[in-house]
């Protein structure tokens, strides 16, 4: 499969930035369904999740530990998509979906509409950004708005928004053979299945995740009001009256880092 490139100053052999991961703690708030009524499809579905990754946790350290191919890890991967997450192999997931002559390891389908995109990678093979540029091209191709990226241990779902420039924010990641409880694991798996990708509940992990993201944030803390709360503040705390110019000025050299405003 040919390794399609989108506009990126970022170098091809970069690890996918981890840091843009929801953190445990909001996803457990998110989604854990204590609080509230839970509905028997959503029990179903997480009781069906949650057996899968105790199914194949052990068929997937065998292959990583084997350093199987990647024609195997797809094998493994075809089957959790369609026990553990509920996908009907024939009518919702379409192996190497046609893109403009290049081809997408999965493509799937809800109610007939594409959905998502899956780039797989061979189970030991470390996910960058080389492979999200590769899936994501397929998806502004195609229309699509999520992307997941998976070597069958690591998960990573992705939303793009379409326009100039194409944004990609990480709204998920899972790793099936981490030091998380099994609890934890199936709070963010669930996310993928087929029920709860058709009720769109990854939106709020992805708004959440892009509402609070270090960009928003920065942008928050240099808007006007921010600026002249904080000139007050500083008065408050020390008689001297700052100018917000200079506030934003130290804000953008000293105190944000320069990722996050870029």
């Amino acid at each position: 499969m040919s390794e399609q490139t989108a506009a990126s100053n970022v170098a091809e052999d970069a690890p996918v930035p981890v840091k843009a991961t929801v953190t445990k703690a909001a996803l457990a708030k998110k989604v854990s369904p204590s609080s509230r009524t839970v509905p028997k499809w959503e029990t179903d579905a997480r009781d069906r999740v949650r057996a899968a990754i105790r199914r194949y946790s052990k068929p997937l350290a065998d292959l990583v530990a084997r350093d199987a191919n990647e024609a195997e890890t797809r094998l493994l991967i075809t089957d959790l998509l369609c026990d553990g997450l509920g996908y009907d192999k024939y009518e919702e997931l379409t192996m190497e979906y046609q893109v403009k002559g290049d081809f997408a390891d999965y493509g799937i389908r809800i109610d007939k509409q594409l959905v998502a995109f899956i780039e797989v990678k061979r189970c030991t093979q470390r996910l960058g950004i080389k492979h999200l540029r590769q899936v994501q091209m397929y998806a502004v191709n195609e229309g699509v708005e999520w992307l997941i990226l998976t070597n069958g241990q690591v998960w990573q779902v992705y939303h793009l928004t379409g326009g100039l420039p194409v944004l990609v924010d990480l709204a998920l990641e899972v790793d099936l053979l981490g030091e998380d409880s099994l609890a934890v694991k199936t709070d963010g798996l669930f996310y993928l299945s087929k029920d709860a990708f058709k009720r769109r509940l990854i939106d709020s992990l992805w708004k959440a995740r892009a509402a609070t993201s270090p960009k928003s944030l920065a942008q928050v803390i240099l808007s006007d009001s921010m600026l002249e709360s904080i000139r007050l503040e500083i008065r408050r705390q020390t008689s001297h009256n700052a100018d917000t110019k200079d506030l934003a000025r130290i804000l953008r050299d000293e105190v944000i880092r320069p990722e996050a405003l870029a």
